[in-house]
């Protein structure tokens, strides 16, 4: 593997000639493998289809760093070189361990000088690899995966580049000229007459080619669900790592930019929630709970682990309320100042706020009025408009039915004329249909006496079968009875160590059943005991849960009884002034579009009782049209019936 500039070459030409969208990468990899090795040895063509099927296969990381270069670094470069550096860059990441740095060193040397610096300073700068490399690497495949198998080894080849830079640097501000290779001798060699010839290796056998199964029928296997899986994860999994890349390039000014601590901001979210959580902008006025929801209206059964949870709840409270007394007894603050004025606050909040809305709807009301006012009078421009426009189409319709009405006339005396042509053509074909009729009759009656004779031989064949096969099941049905003579208290015979007889065997048995059946008896006493626990337990626990319940429910009446003396938002609402005068207004709007639409009302039953006559003349019109219209088509219904008629029933 000495001419890698060969190698470089073929493997550029056999990416450029890869079709993604026409050609499987495993038949492209079997067609080129028979190719190269006419062309060059086995390990040659093992080397040059690695790197074409992991350039294939590997596509998307390899155009994240080359098309970058392209388009910062390389903008003066051949575009038809973009497989070339694609083969380089894959040989850098995924081959450098395998190969070693000395051939590296070769196969760039074998290249473009200028180019190949160009280009690995760019794939091997720090700043690179560990900023947006890592960055569009970790998008295609996991995070941990890209940083611990292809940047850690590129960061630890890079030092070892750096050199190899420096030497093609130096090279191209020298200026690299060819050497003459010094000039070959020839050196006479004794013959070796009695060495013999060494044998020549045997020509493999080709391999051969396996044909491509077919695909597996639906019907027969589906692929598992757990693929879909896989891919959801994976999808998942991408849509976090996105997440996590934007949240790290939005906060790498984090230390210049003073934030609050997570400690603060979430105390800060705490009390947001918690004041979102007492407002009451959907709250619902009701009359009441029906009785079909009522809390006691039928009694719930609760299982053994709703039980054992609500018990330790109310336990957990009780405790809570016992160390609150402590503290209050000892000389603690008791909060029920600051509670009540934040109630009167919620309260005057949840006014304003009703206010807010009541005055909000009443200024929408308005502006909807004064919107239909407005739609009321472009309603009647455009009524006067359209009666006018009426009146000229009724003279063009009158026209119109005219000149109808007499081209319908000549259309249907030329009807007439066709259906008397057609009535000549049926003797004719009445004729024809029965010669049919009688052919038909014929053959039908040779086939069915060739069917009855094959049926009557059919069922000779099956009678005779069915004989035989009597016969043959009646020997077998003969028993064969063999005596057989066993004695249970005799051993085999066979010499063992646990040999026994039938009947001690049975004797150990019975022992052995009647011991297994007193170890049952003992555990499921056991079980029973265990079970009569649980359930004092548990009564136990329901006890405390029914107290418990009783106090709450005492509590509750007495907060709703404090609510019901309360005087409601909406009677605070009729009181205010602004909200009084802006009903009024409503009011006034209101009966102005009234009066508007009575006026229009009465303008347009006058106008209709002075254009009676007009619309009487269009609708005898109409009525006469659609009088034609009918009798038109009844006349093509007779006639297409008659042609039905006359035309031959052909088998």
């Amino acid at each position: 593997m000495s001419n890698y500039k060969e190698l470089m070459r073929e493997a550029s030409t056999l990416l450029d000639a890869f079709q993604p969208y026409e050609q499987c990468v495993e038949t492209f990899i079997e067609d080129v493998s028979t190719f190269l090795e006419k062309k060059y040895d086995s390990e040659d063509t093992s080397f040059l289809l690695d790197i074409v099927s992991g350039c294939i296969e590997q596509k998307k990381v390899l155009d994240v760093v080359v098309n970058t270069f392209y388009d910062h670094h390389g903008k003066l470069e051949l575009k038809a070189d973009h497989n070339q550096f694609s083969v380089v860059c894959y040989i850098a990441i995924f081959l450098l361990e395998d190969i070693g740095l000395q051939r590296f060193s070769k196969i760039i040397k074998s290249q473009d000088i200028s180019k190949m610096h160009k280009f690995l300073s760019f794939l091997f700068r720090i700043s690179n690899l560990t900023t947006w490399i890592q960055g569009e690497w970790s998008l295609i495949y996991d995070a941990a995966y890209v940083e611990q198998n292809w940047i850690g080894p590129l960061l630890r080849w890079s030092p070892r580049v750096e050199e190899l830079l420096e030497q093609l640097s130096r090279r191209m501000s020298s200026g690299s000229l060819p050497k003459k290779a010094p000039a070959s001798h020839t050196q006479p060699k004794e013959f070796a007459l009695t060495k013999p010839k060494p044998r020549s290796l045997p020509i493999p056998e080709p391999i051969p080619a396996q044909q491509k199964h077919q695909p597996v029928k639906p019907n027969i296997f589906k692929p598992p669900k757990e693929q879909q899986l896989l891919e959801e994860l994976r999808q998942k999994n991408r849509q976090k790592a996105q997440r996590v890349l934007y949240e790290a390039n939005t906060q790498q000014f984090k230390c210049a930019k003073p934030q609050k601590s997570e400690k603060t901001t979430k105390a800060l979210s705490e009390i947001k929630q918690a004041q979102d959580a007492e407002l009451k902008f959907d709250a619902v006025f009701t009359s009441g709970t029906p009785s079909t929801h009522k809390v006691n209206s039928l009694p719930i059964r609760l299982n053994t682990t709703t039980i054992l949870r609500e018990g330790a709840l109310y336990n957990k409270q009780l405790e809570g309320e016992v160390r609150r007394l402590e503290r209050v007894a000892e000389g603690a603050s008791e909060p029920s100042g600051f509670l009540q004025w934040q109630q009167q606050m919620r309260e005057r909040d949840e006014r304003e706020q009703h206010h807010l809305q009541e005055q909000r709807h009443l200024e929408g009301k308005i502006s909807h009025v004064e919107a239909a006012l407005a739609r009321t009078r472009i309603t009647h421009s455009n009524q006067q408009r359209a009666q006018l426009k009426k009146e000229e189409t009724a003279e063009l319709m009158r026209g119109y039915a005219a000149r109808r009405l007499q081209e319908e006339r000549g259309m249907k005396e030329l009807v007439e004329q066709v259906g008397e042509g057609h009535k000549n053509s049926r003797v004719a074909r009445a004729k024809l249909h029965d010669f049919k009729q009688r052919v038909v009759r014929e053959v039908c009656e040779q086939s069915r006496e060739l069917l009855a004779r094959a049926l009557d031989e059919a069922q000779e064949e099956m009678s005779r079968k069915l004989e035989l096969i009597g016969q043959i099941r009646a020997i077998e049905s003969i028993p064969r009875t063999q005596p057989k003579l066993l004695d249970d208290t005799e051993t085999a015979g066979h010499a063992l160590l646990g040999e026994m007889s039938l009947a001690e065997l049975r004797e150990r048995l019975c022992v052995l059943r009647a011991a297994q059946e007193r170890h049952l008896q003992d555990r499921k006493e056991h079980i029973q005991q265990e079970k009569k626990d649980r359930e004092q337990l548990l009564l136990d626990q329901l006890d405390n849960i029914a107290t418990y319940r009783t106090a709450m429910e005492l509590a509750a009446e007495h907060r709703q009884e404090e609510r019901v003396c309360r005087p409601s938002p909406r009677e605070l609402l009729q009181e205010d002034e602004r909200l009084q005068a802006l009903r009024h207004t409503l009011q006034e709007k209101q009966q102005q579009r009234q009066q508007l639409t009575h006026t229009h009302t009465h303008k347009h039953t006058q106008h209709a009782h002075k254009h009676t006559n007009t619309h009487t003349l269009k609708q005898w019109d109409q009525r006469k049209k659609a009088l034609e219209d009918h009798q038109w088509e009844e006349l093509e219904k007779r006639l297409q019936k008659s042609v039905h008629q006359g035309a031959p029933n052909t088998v």
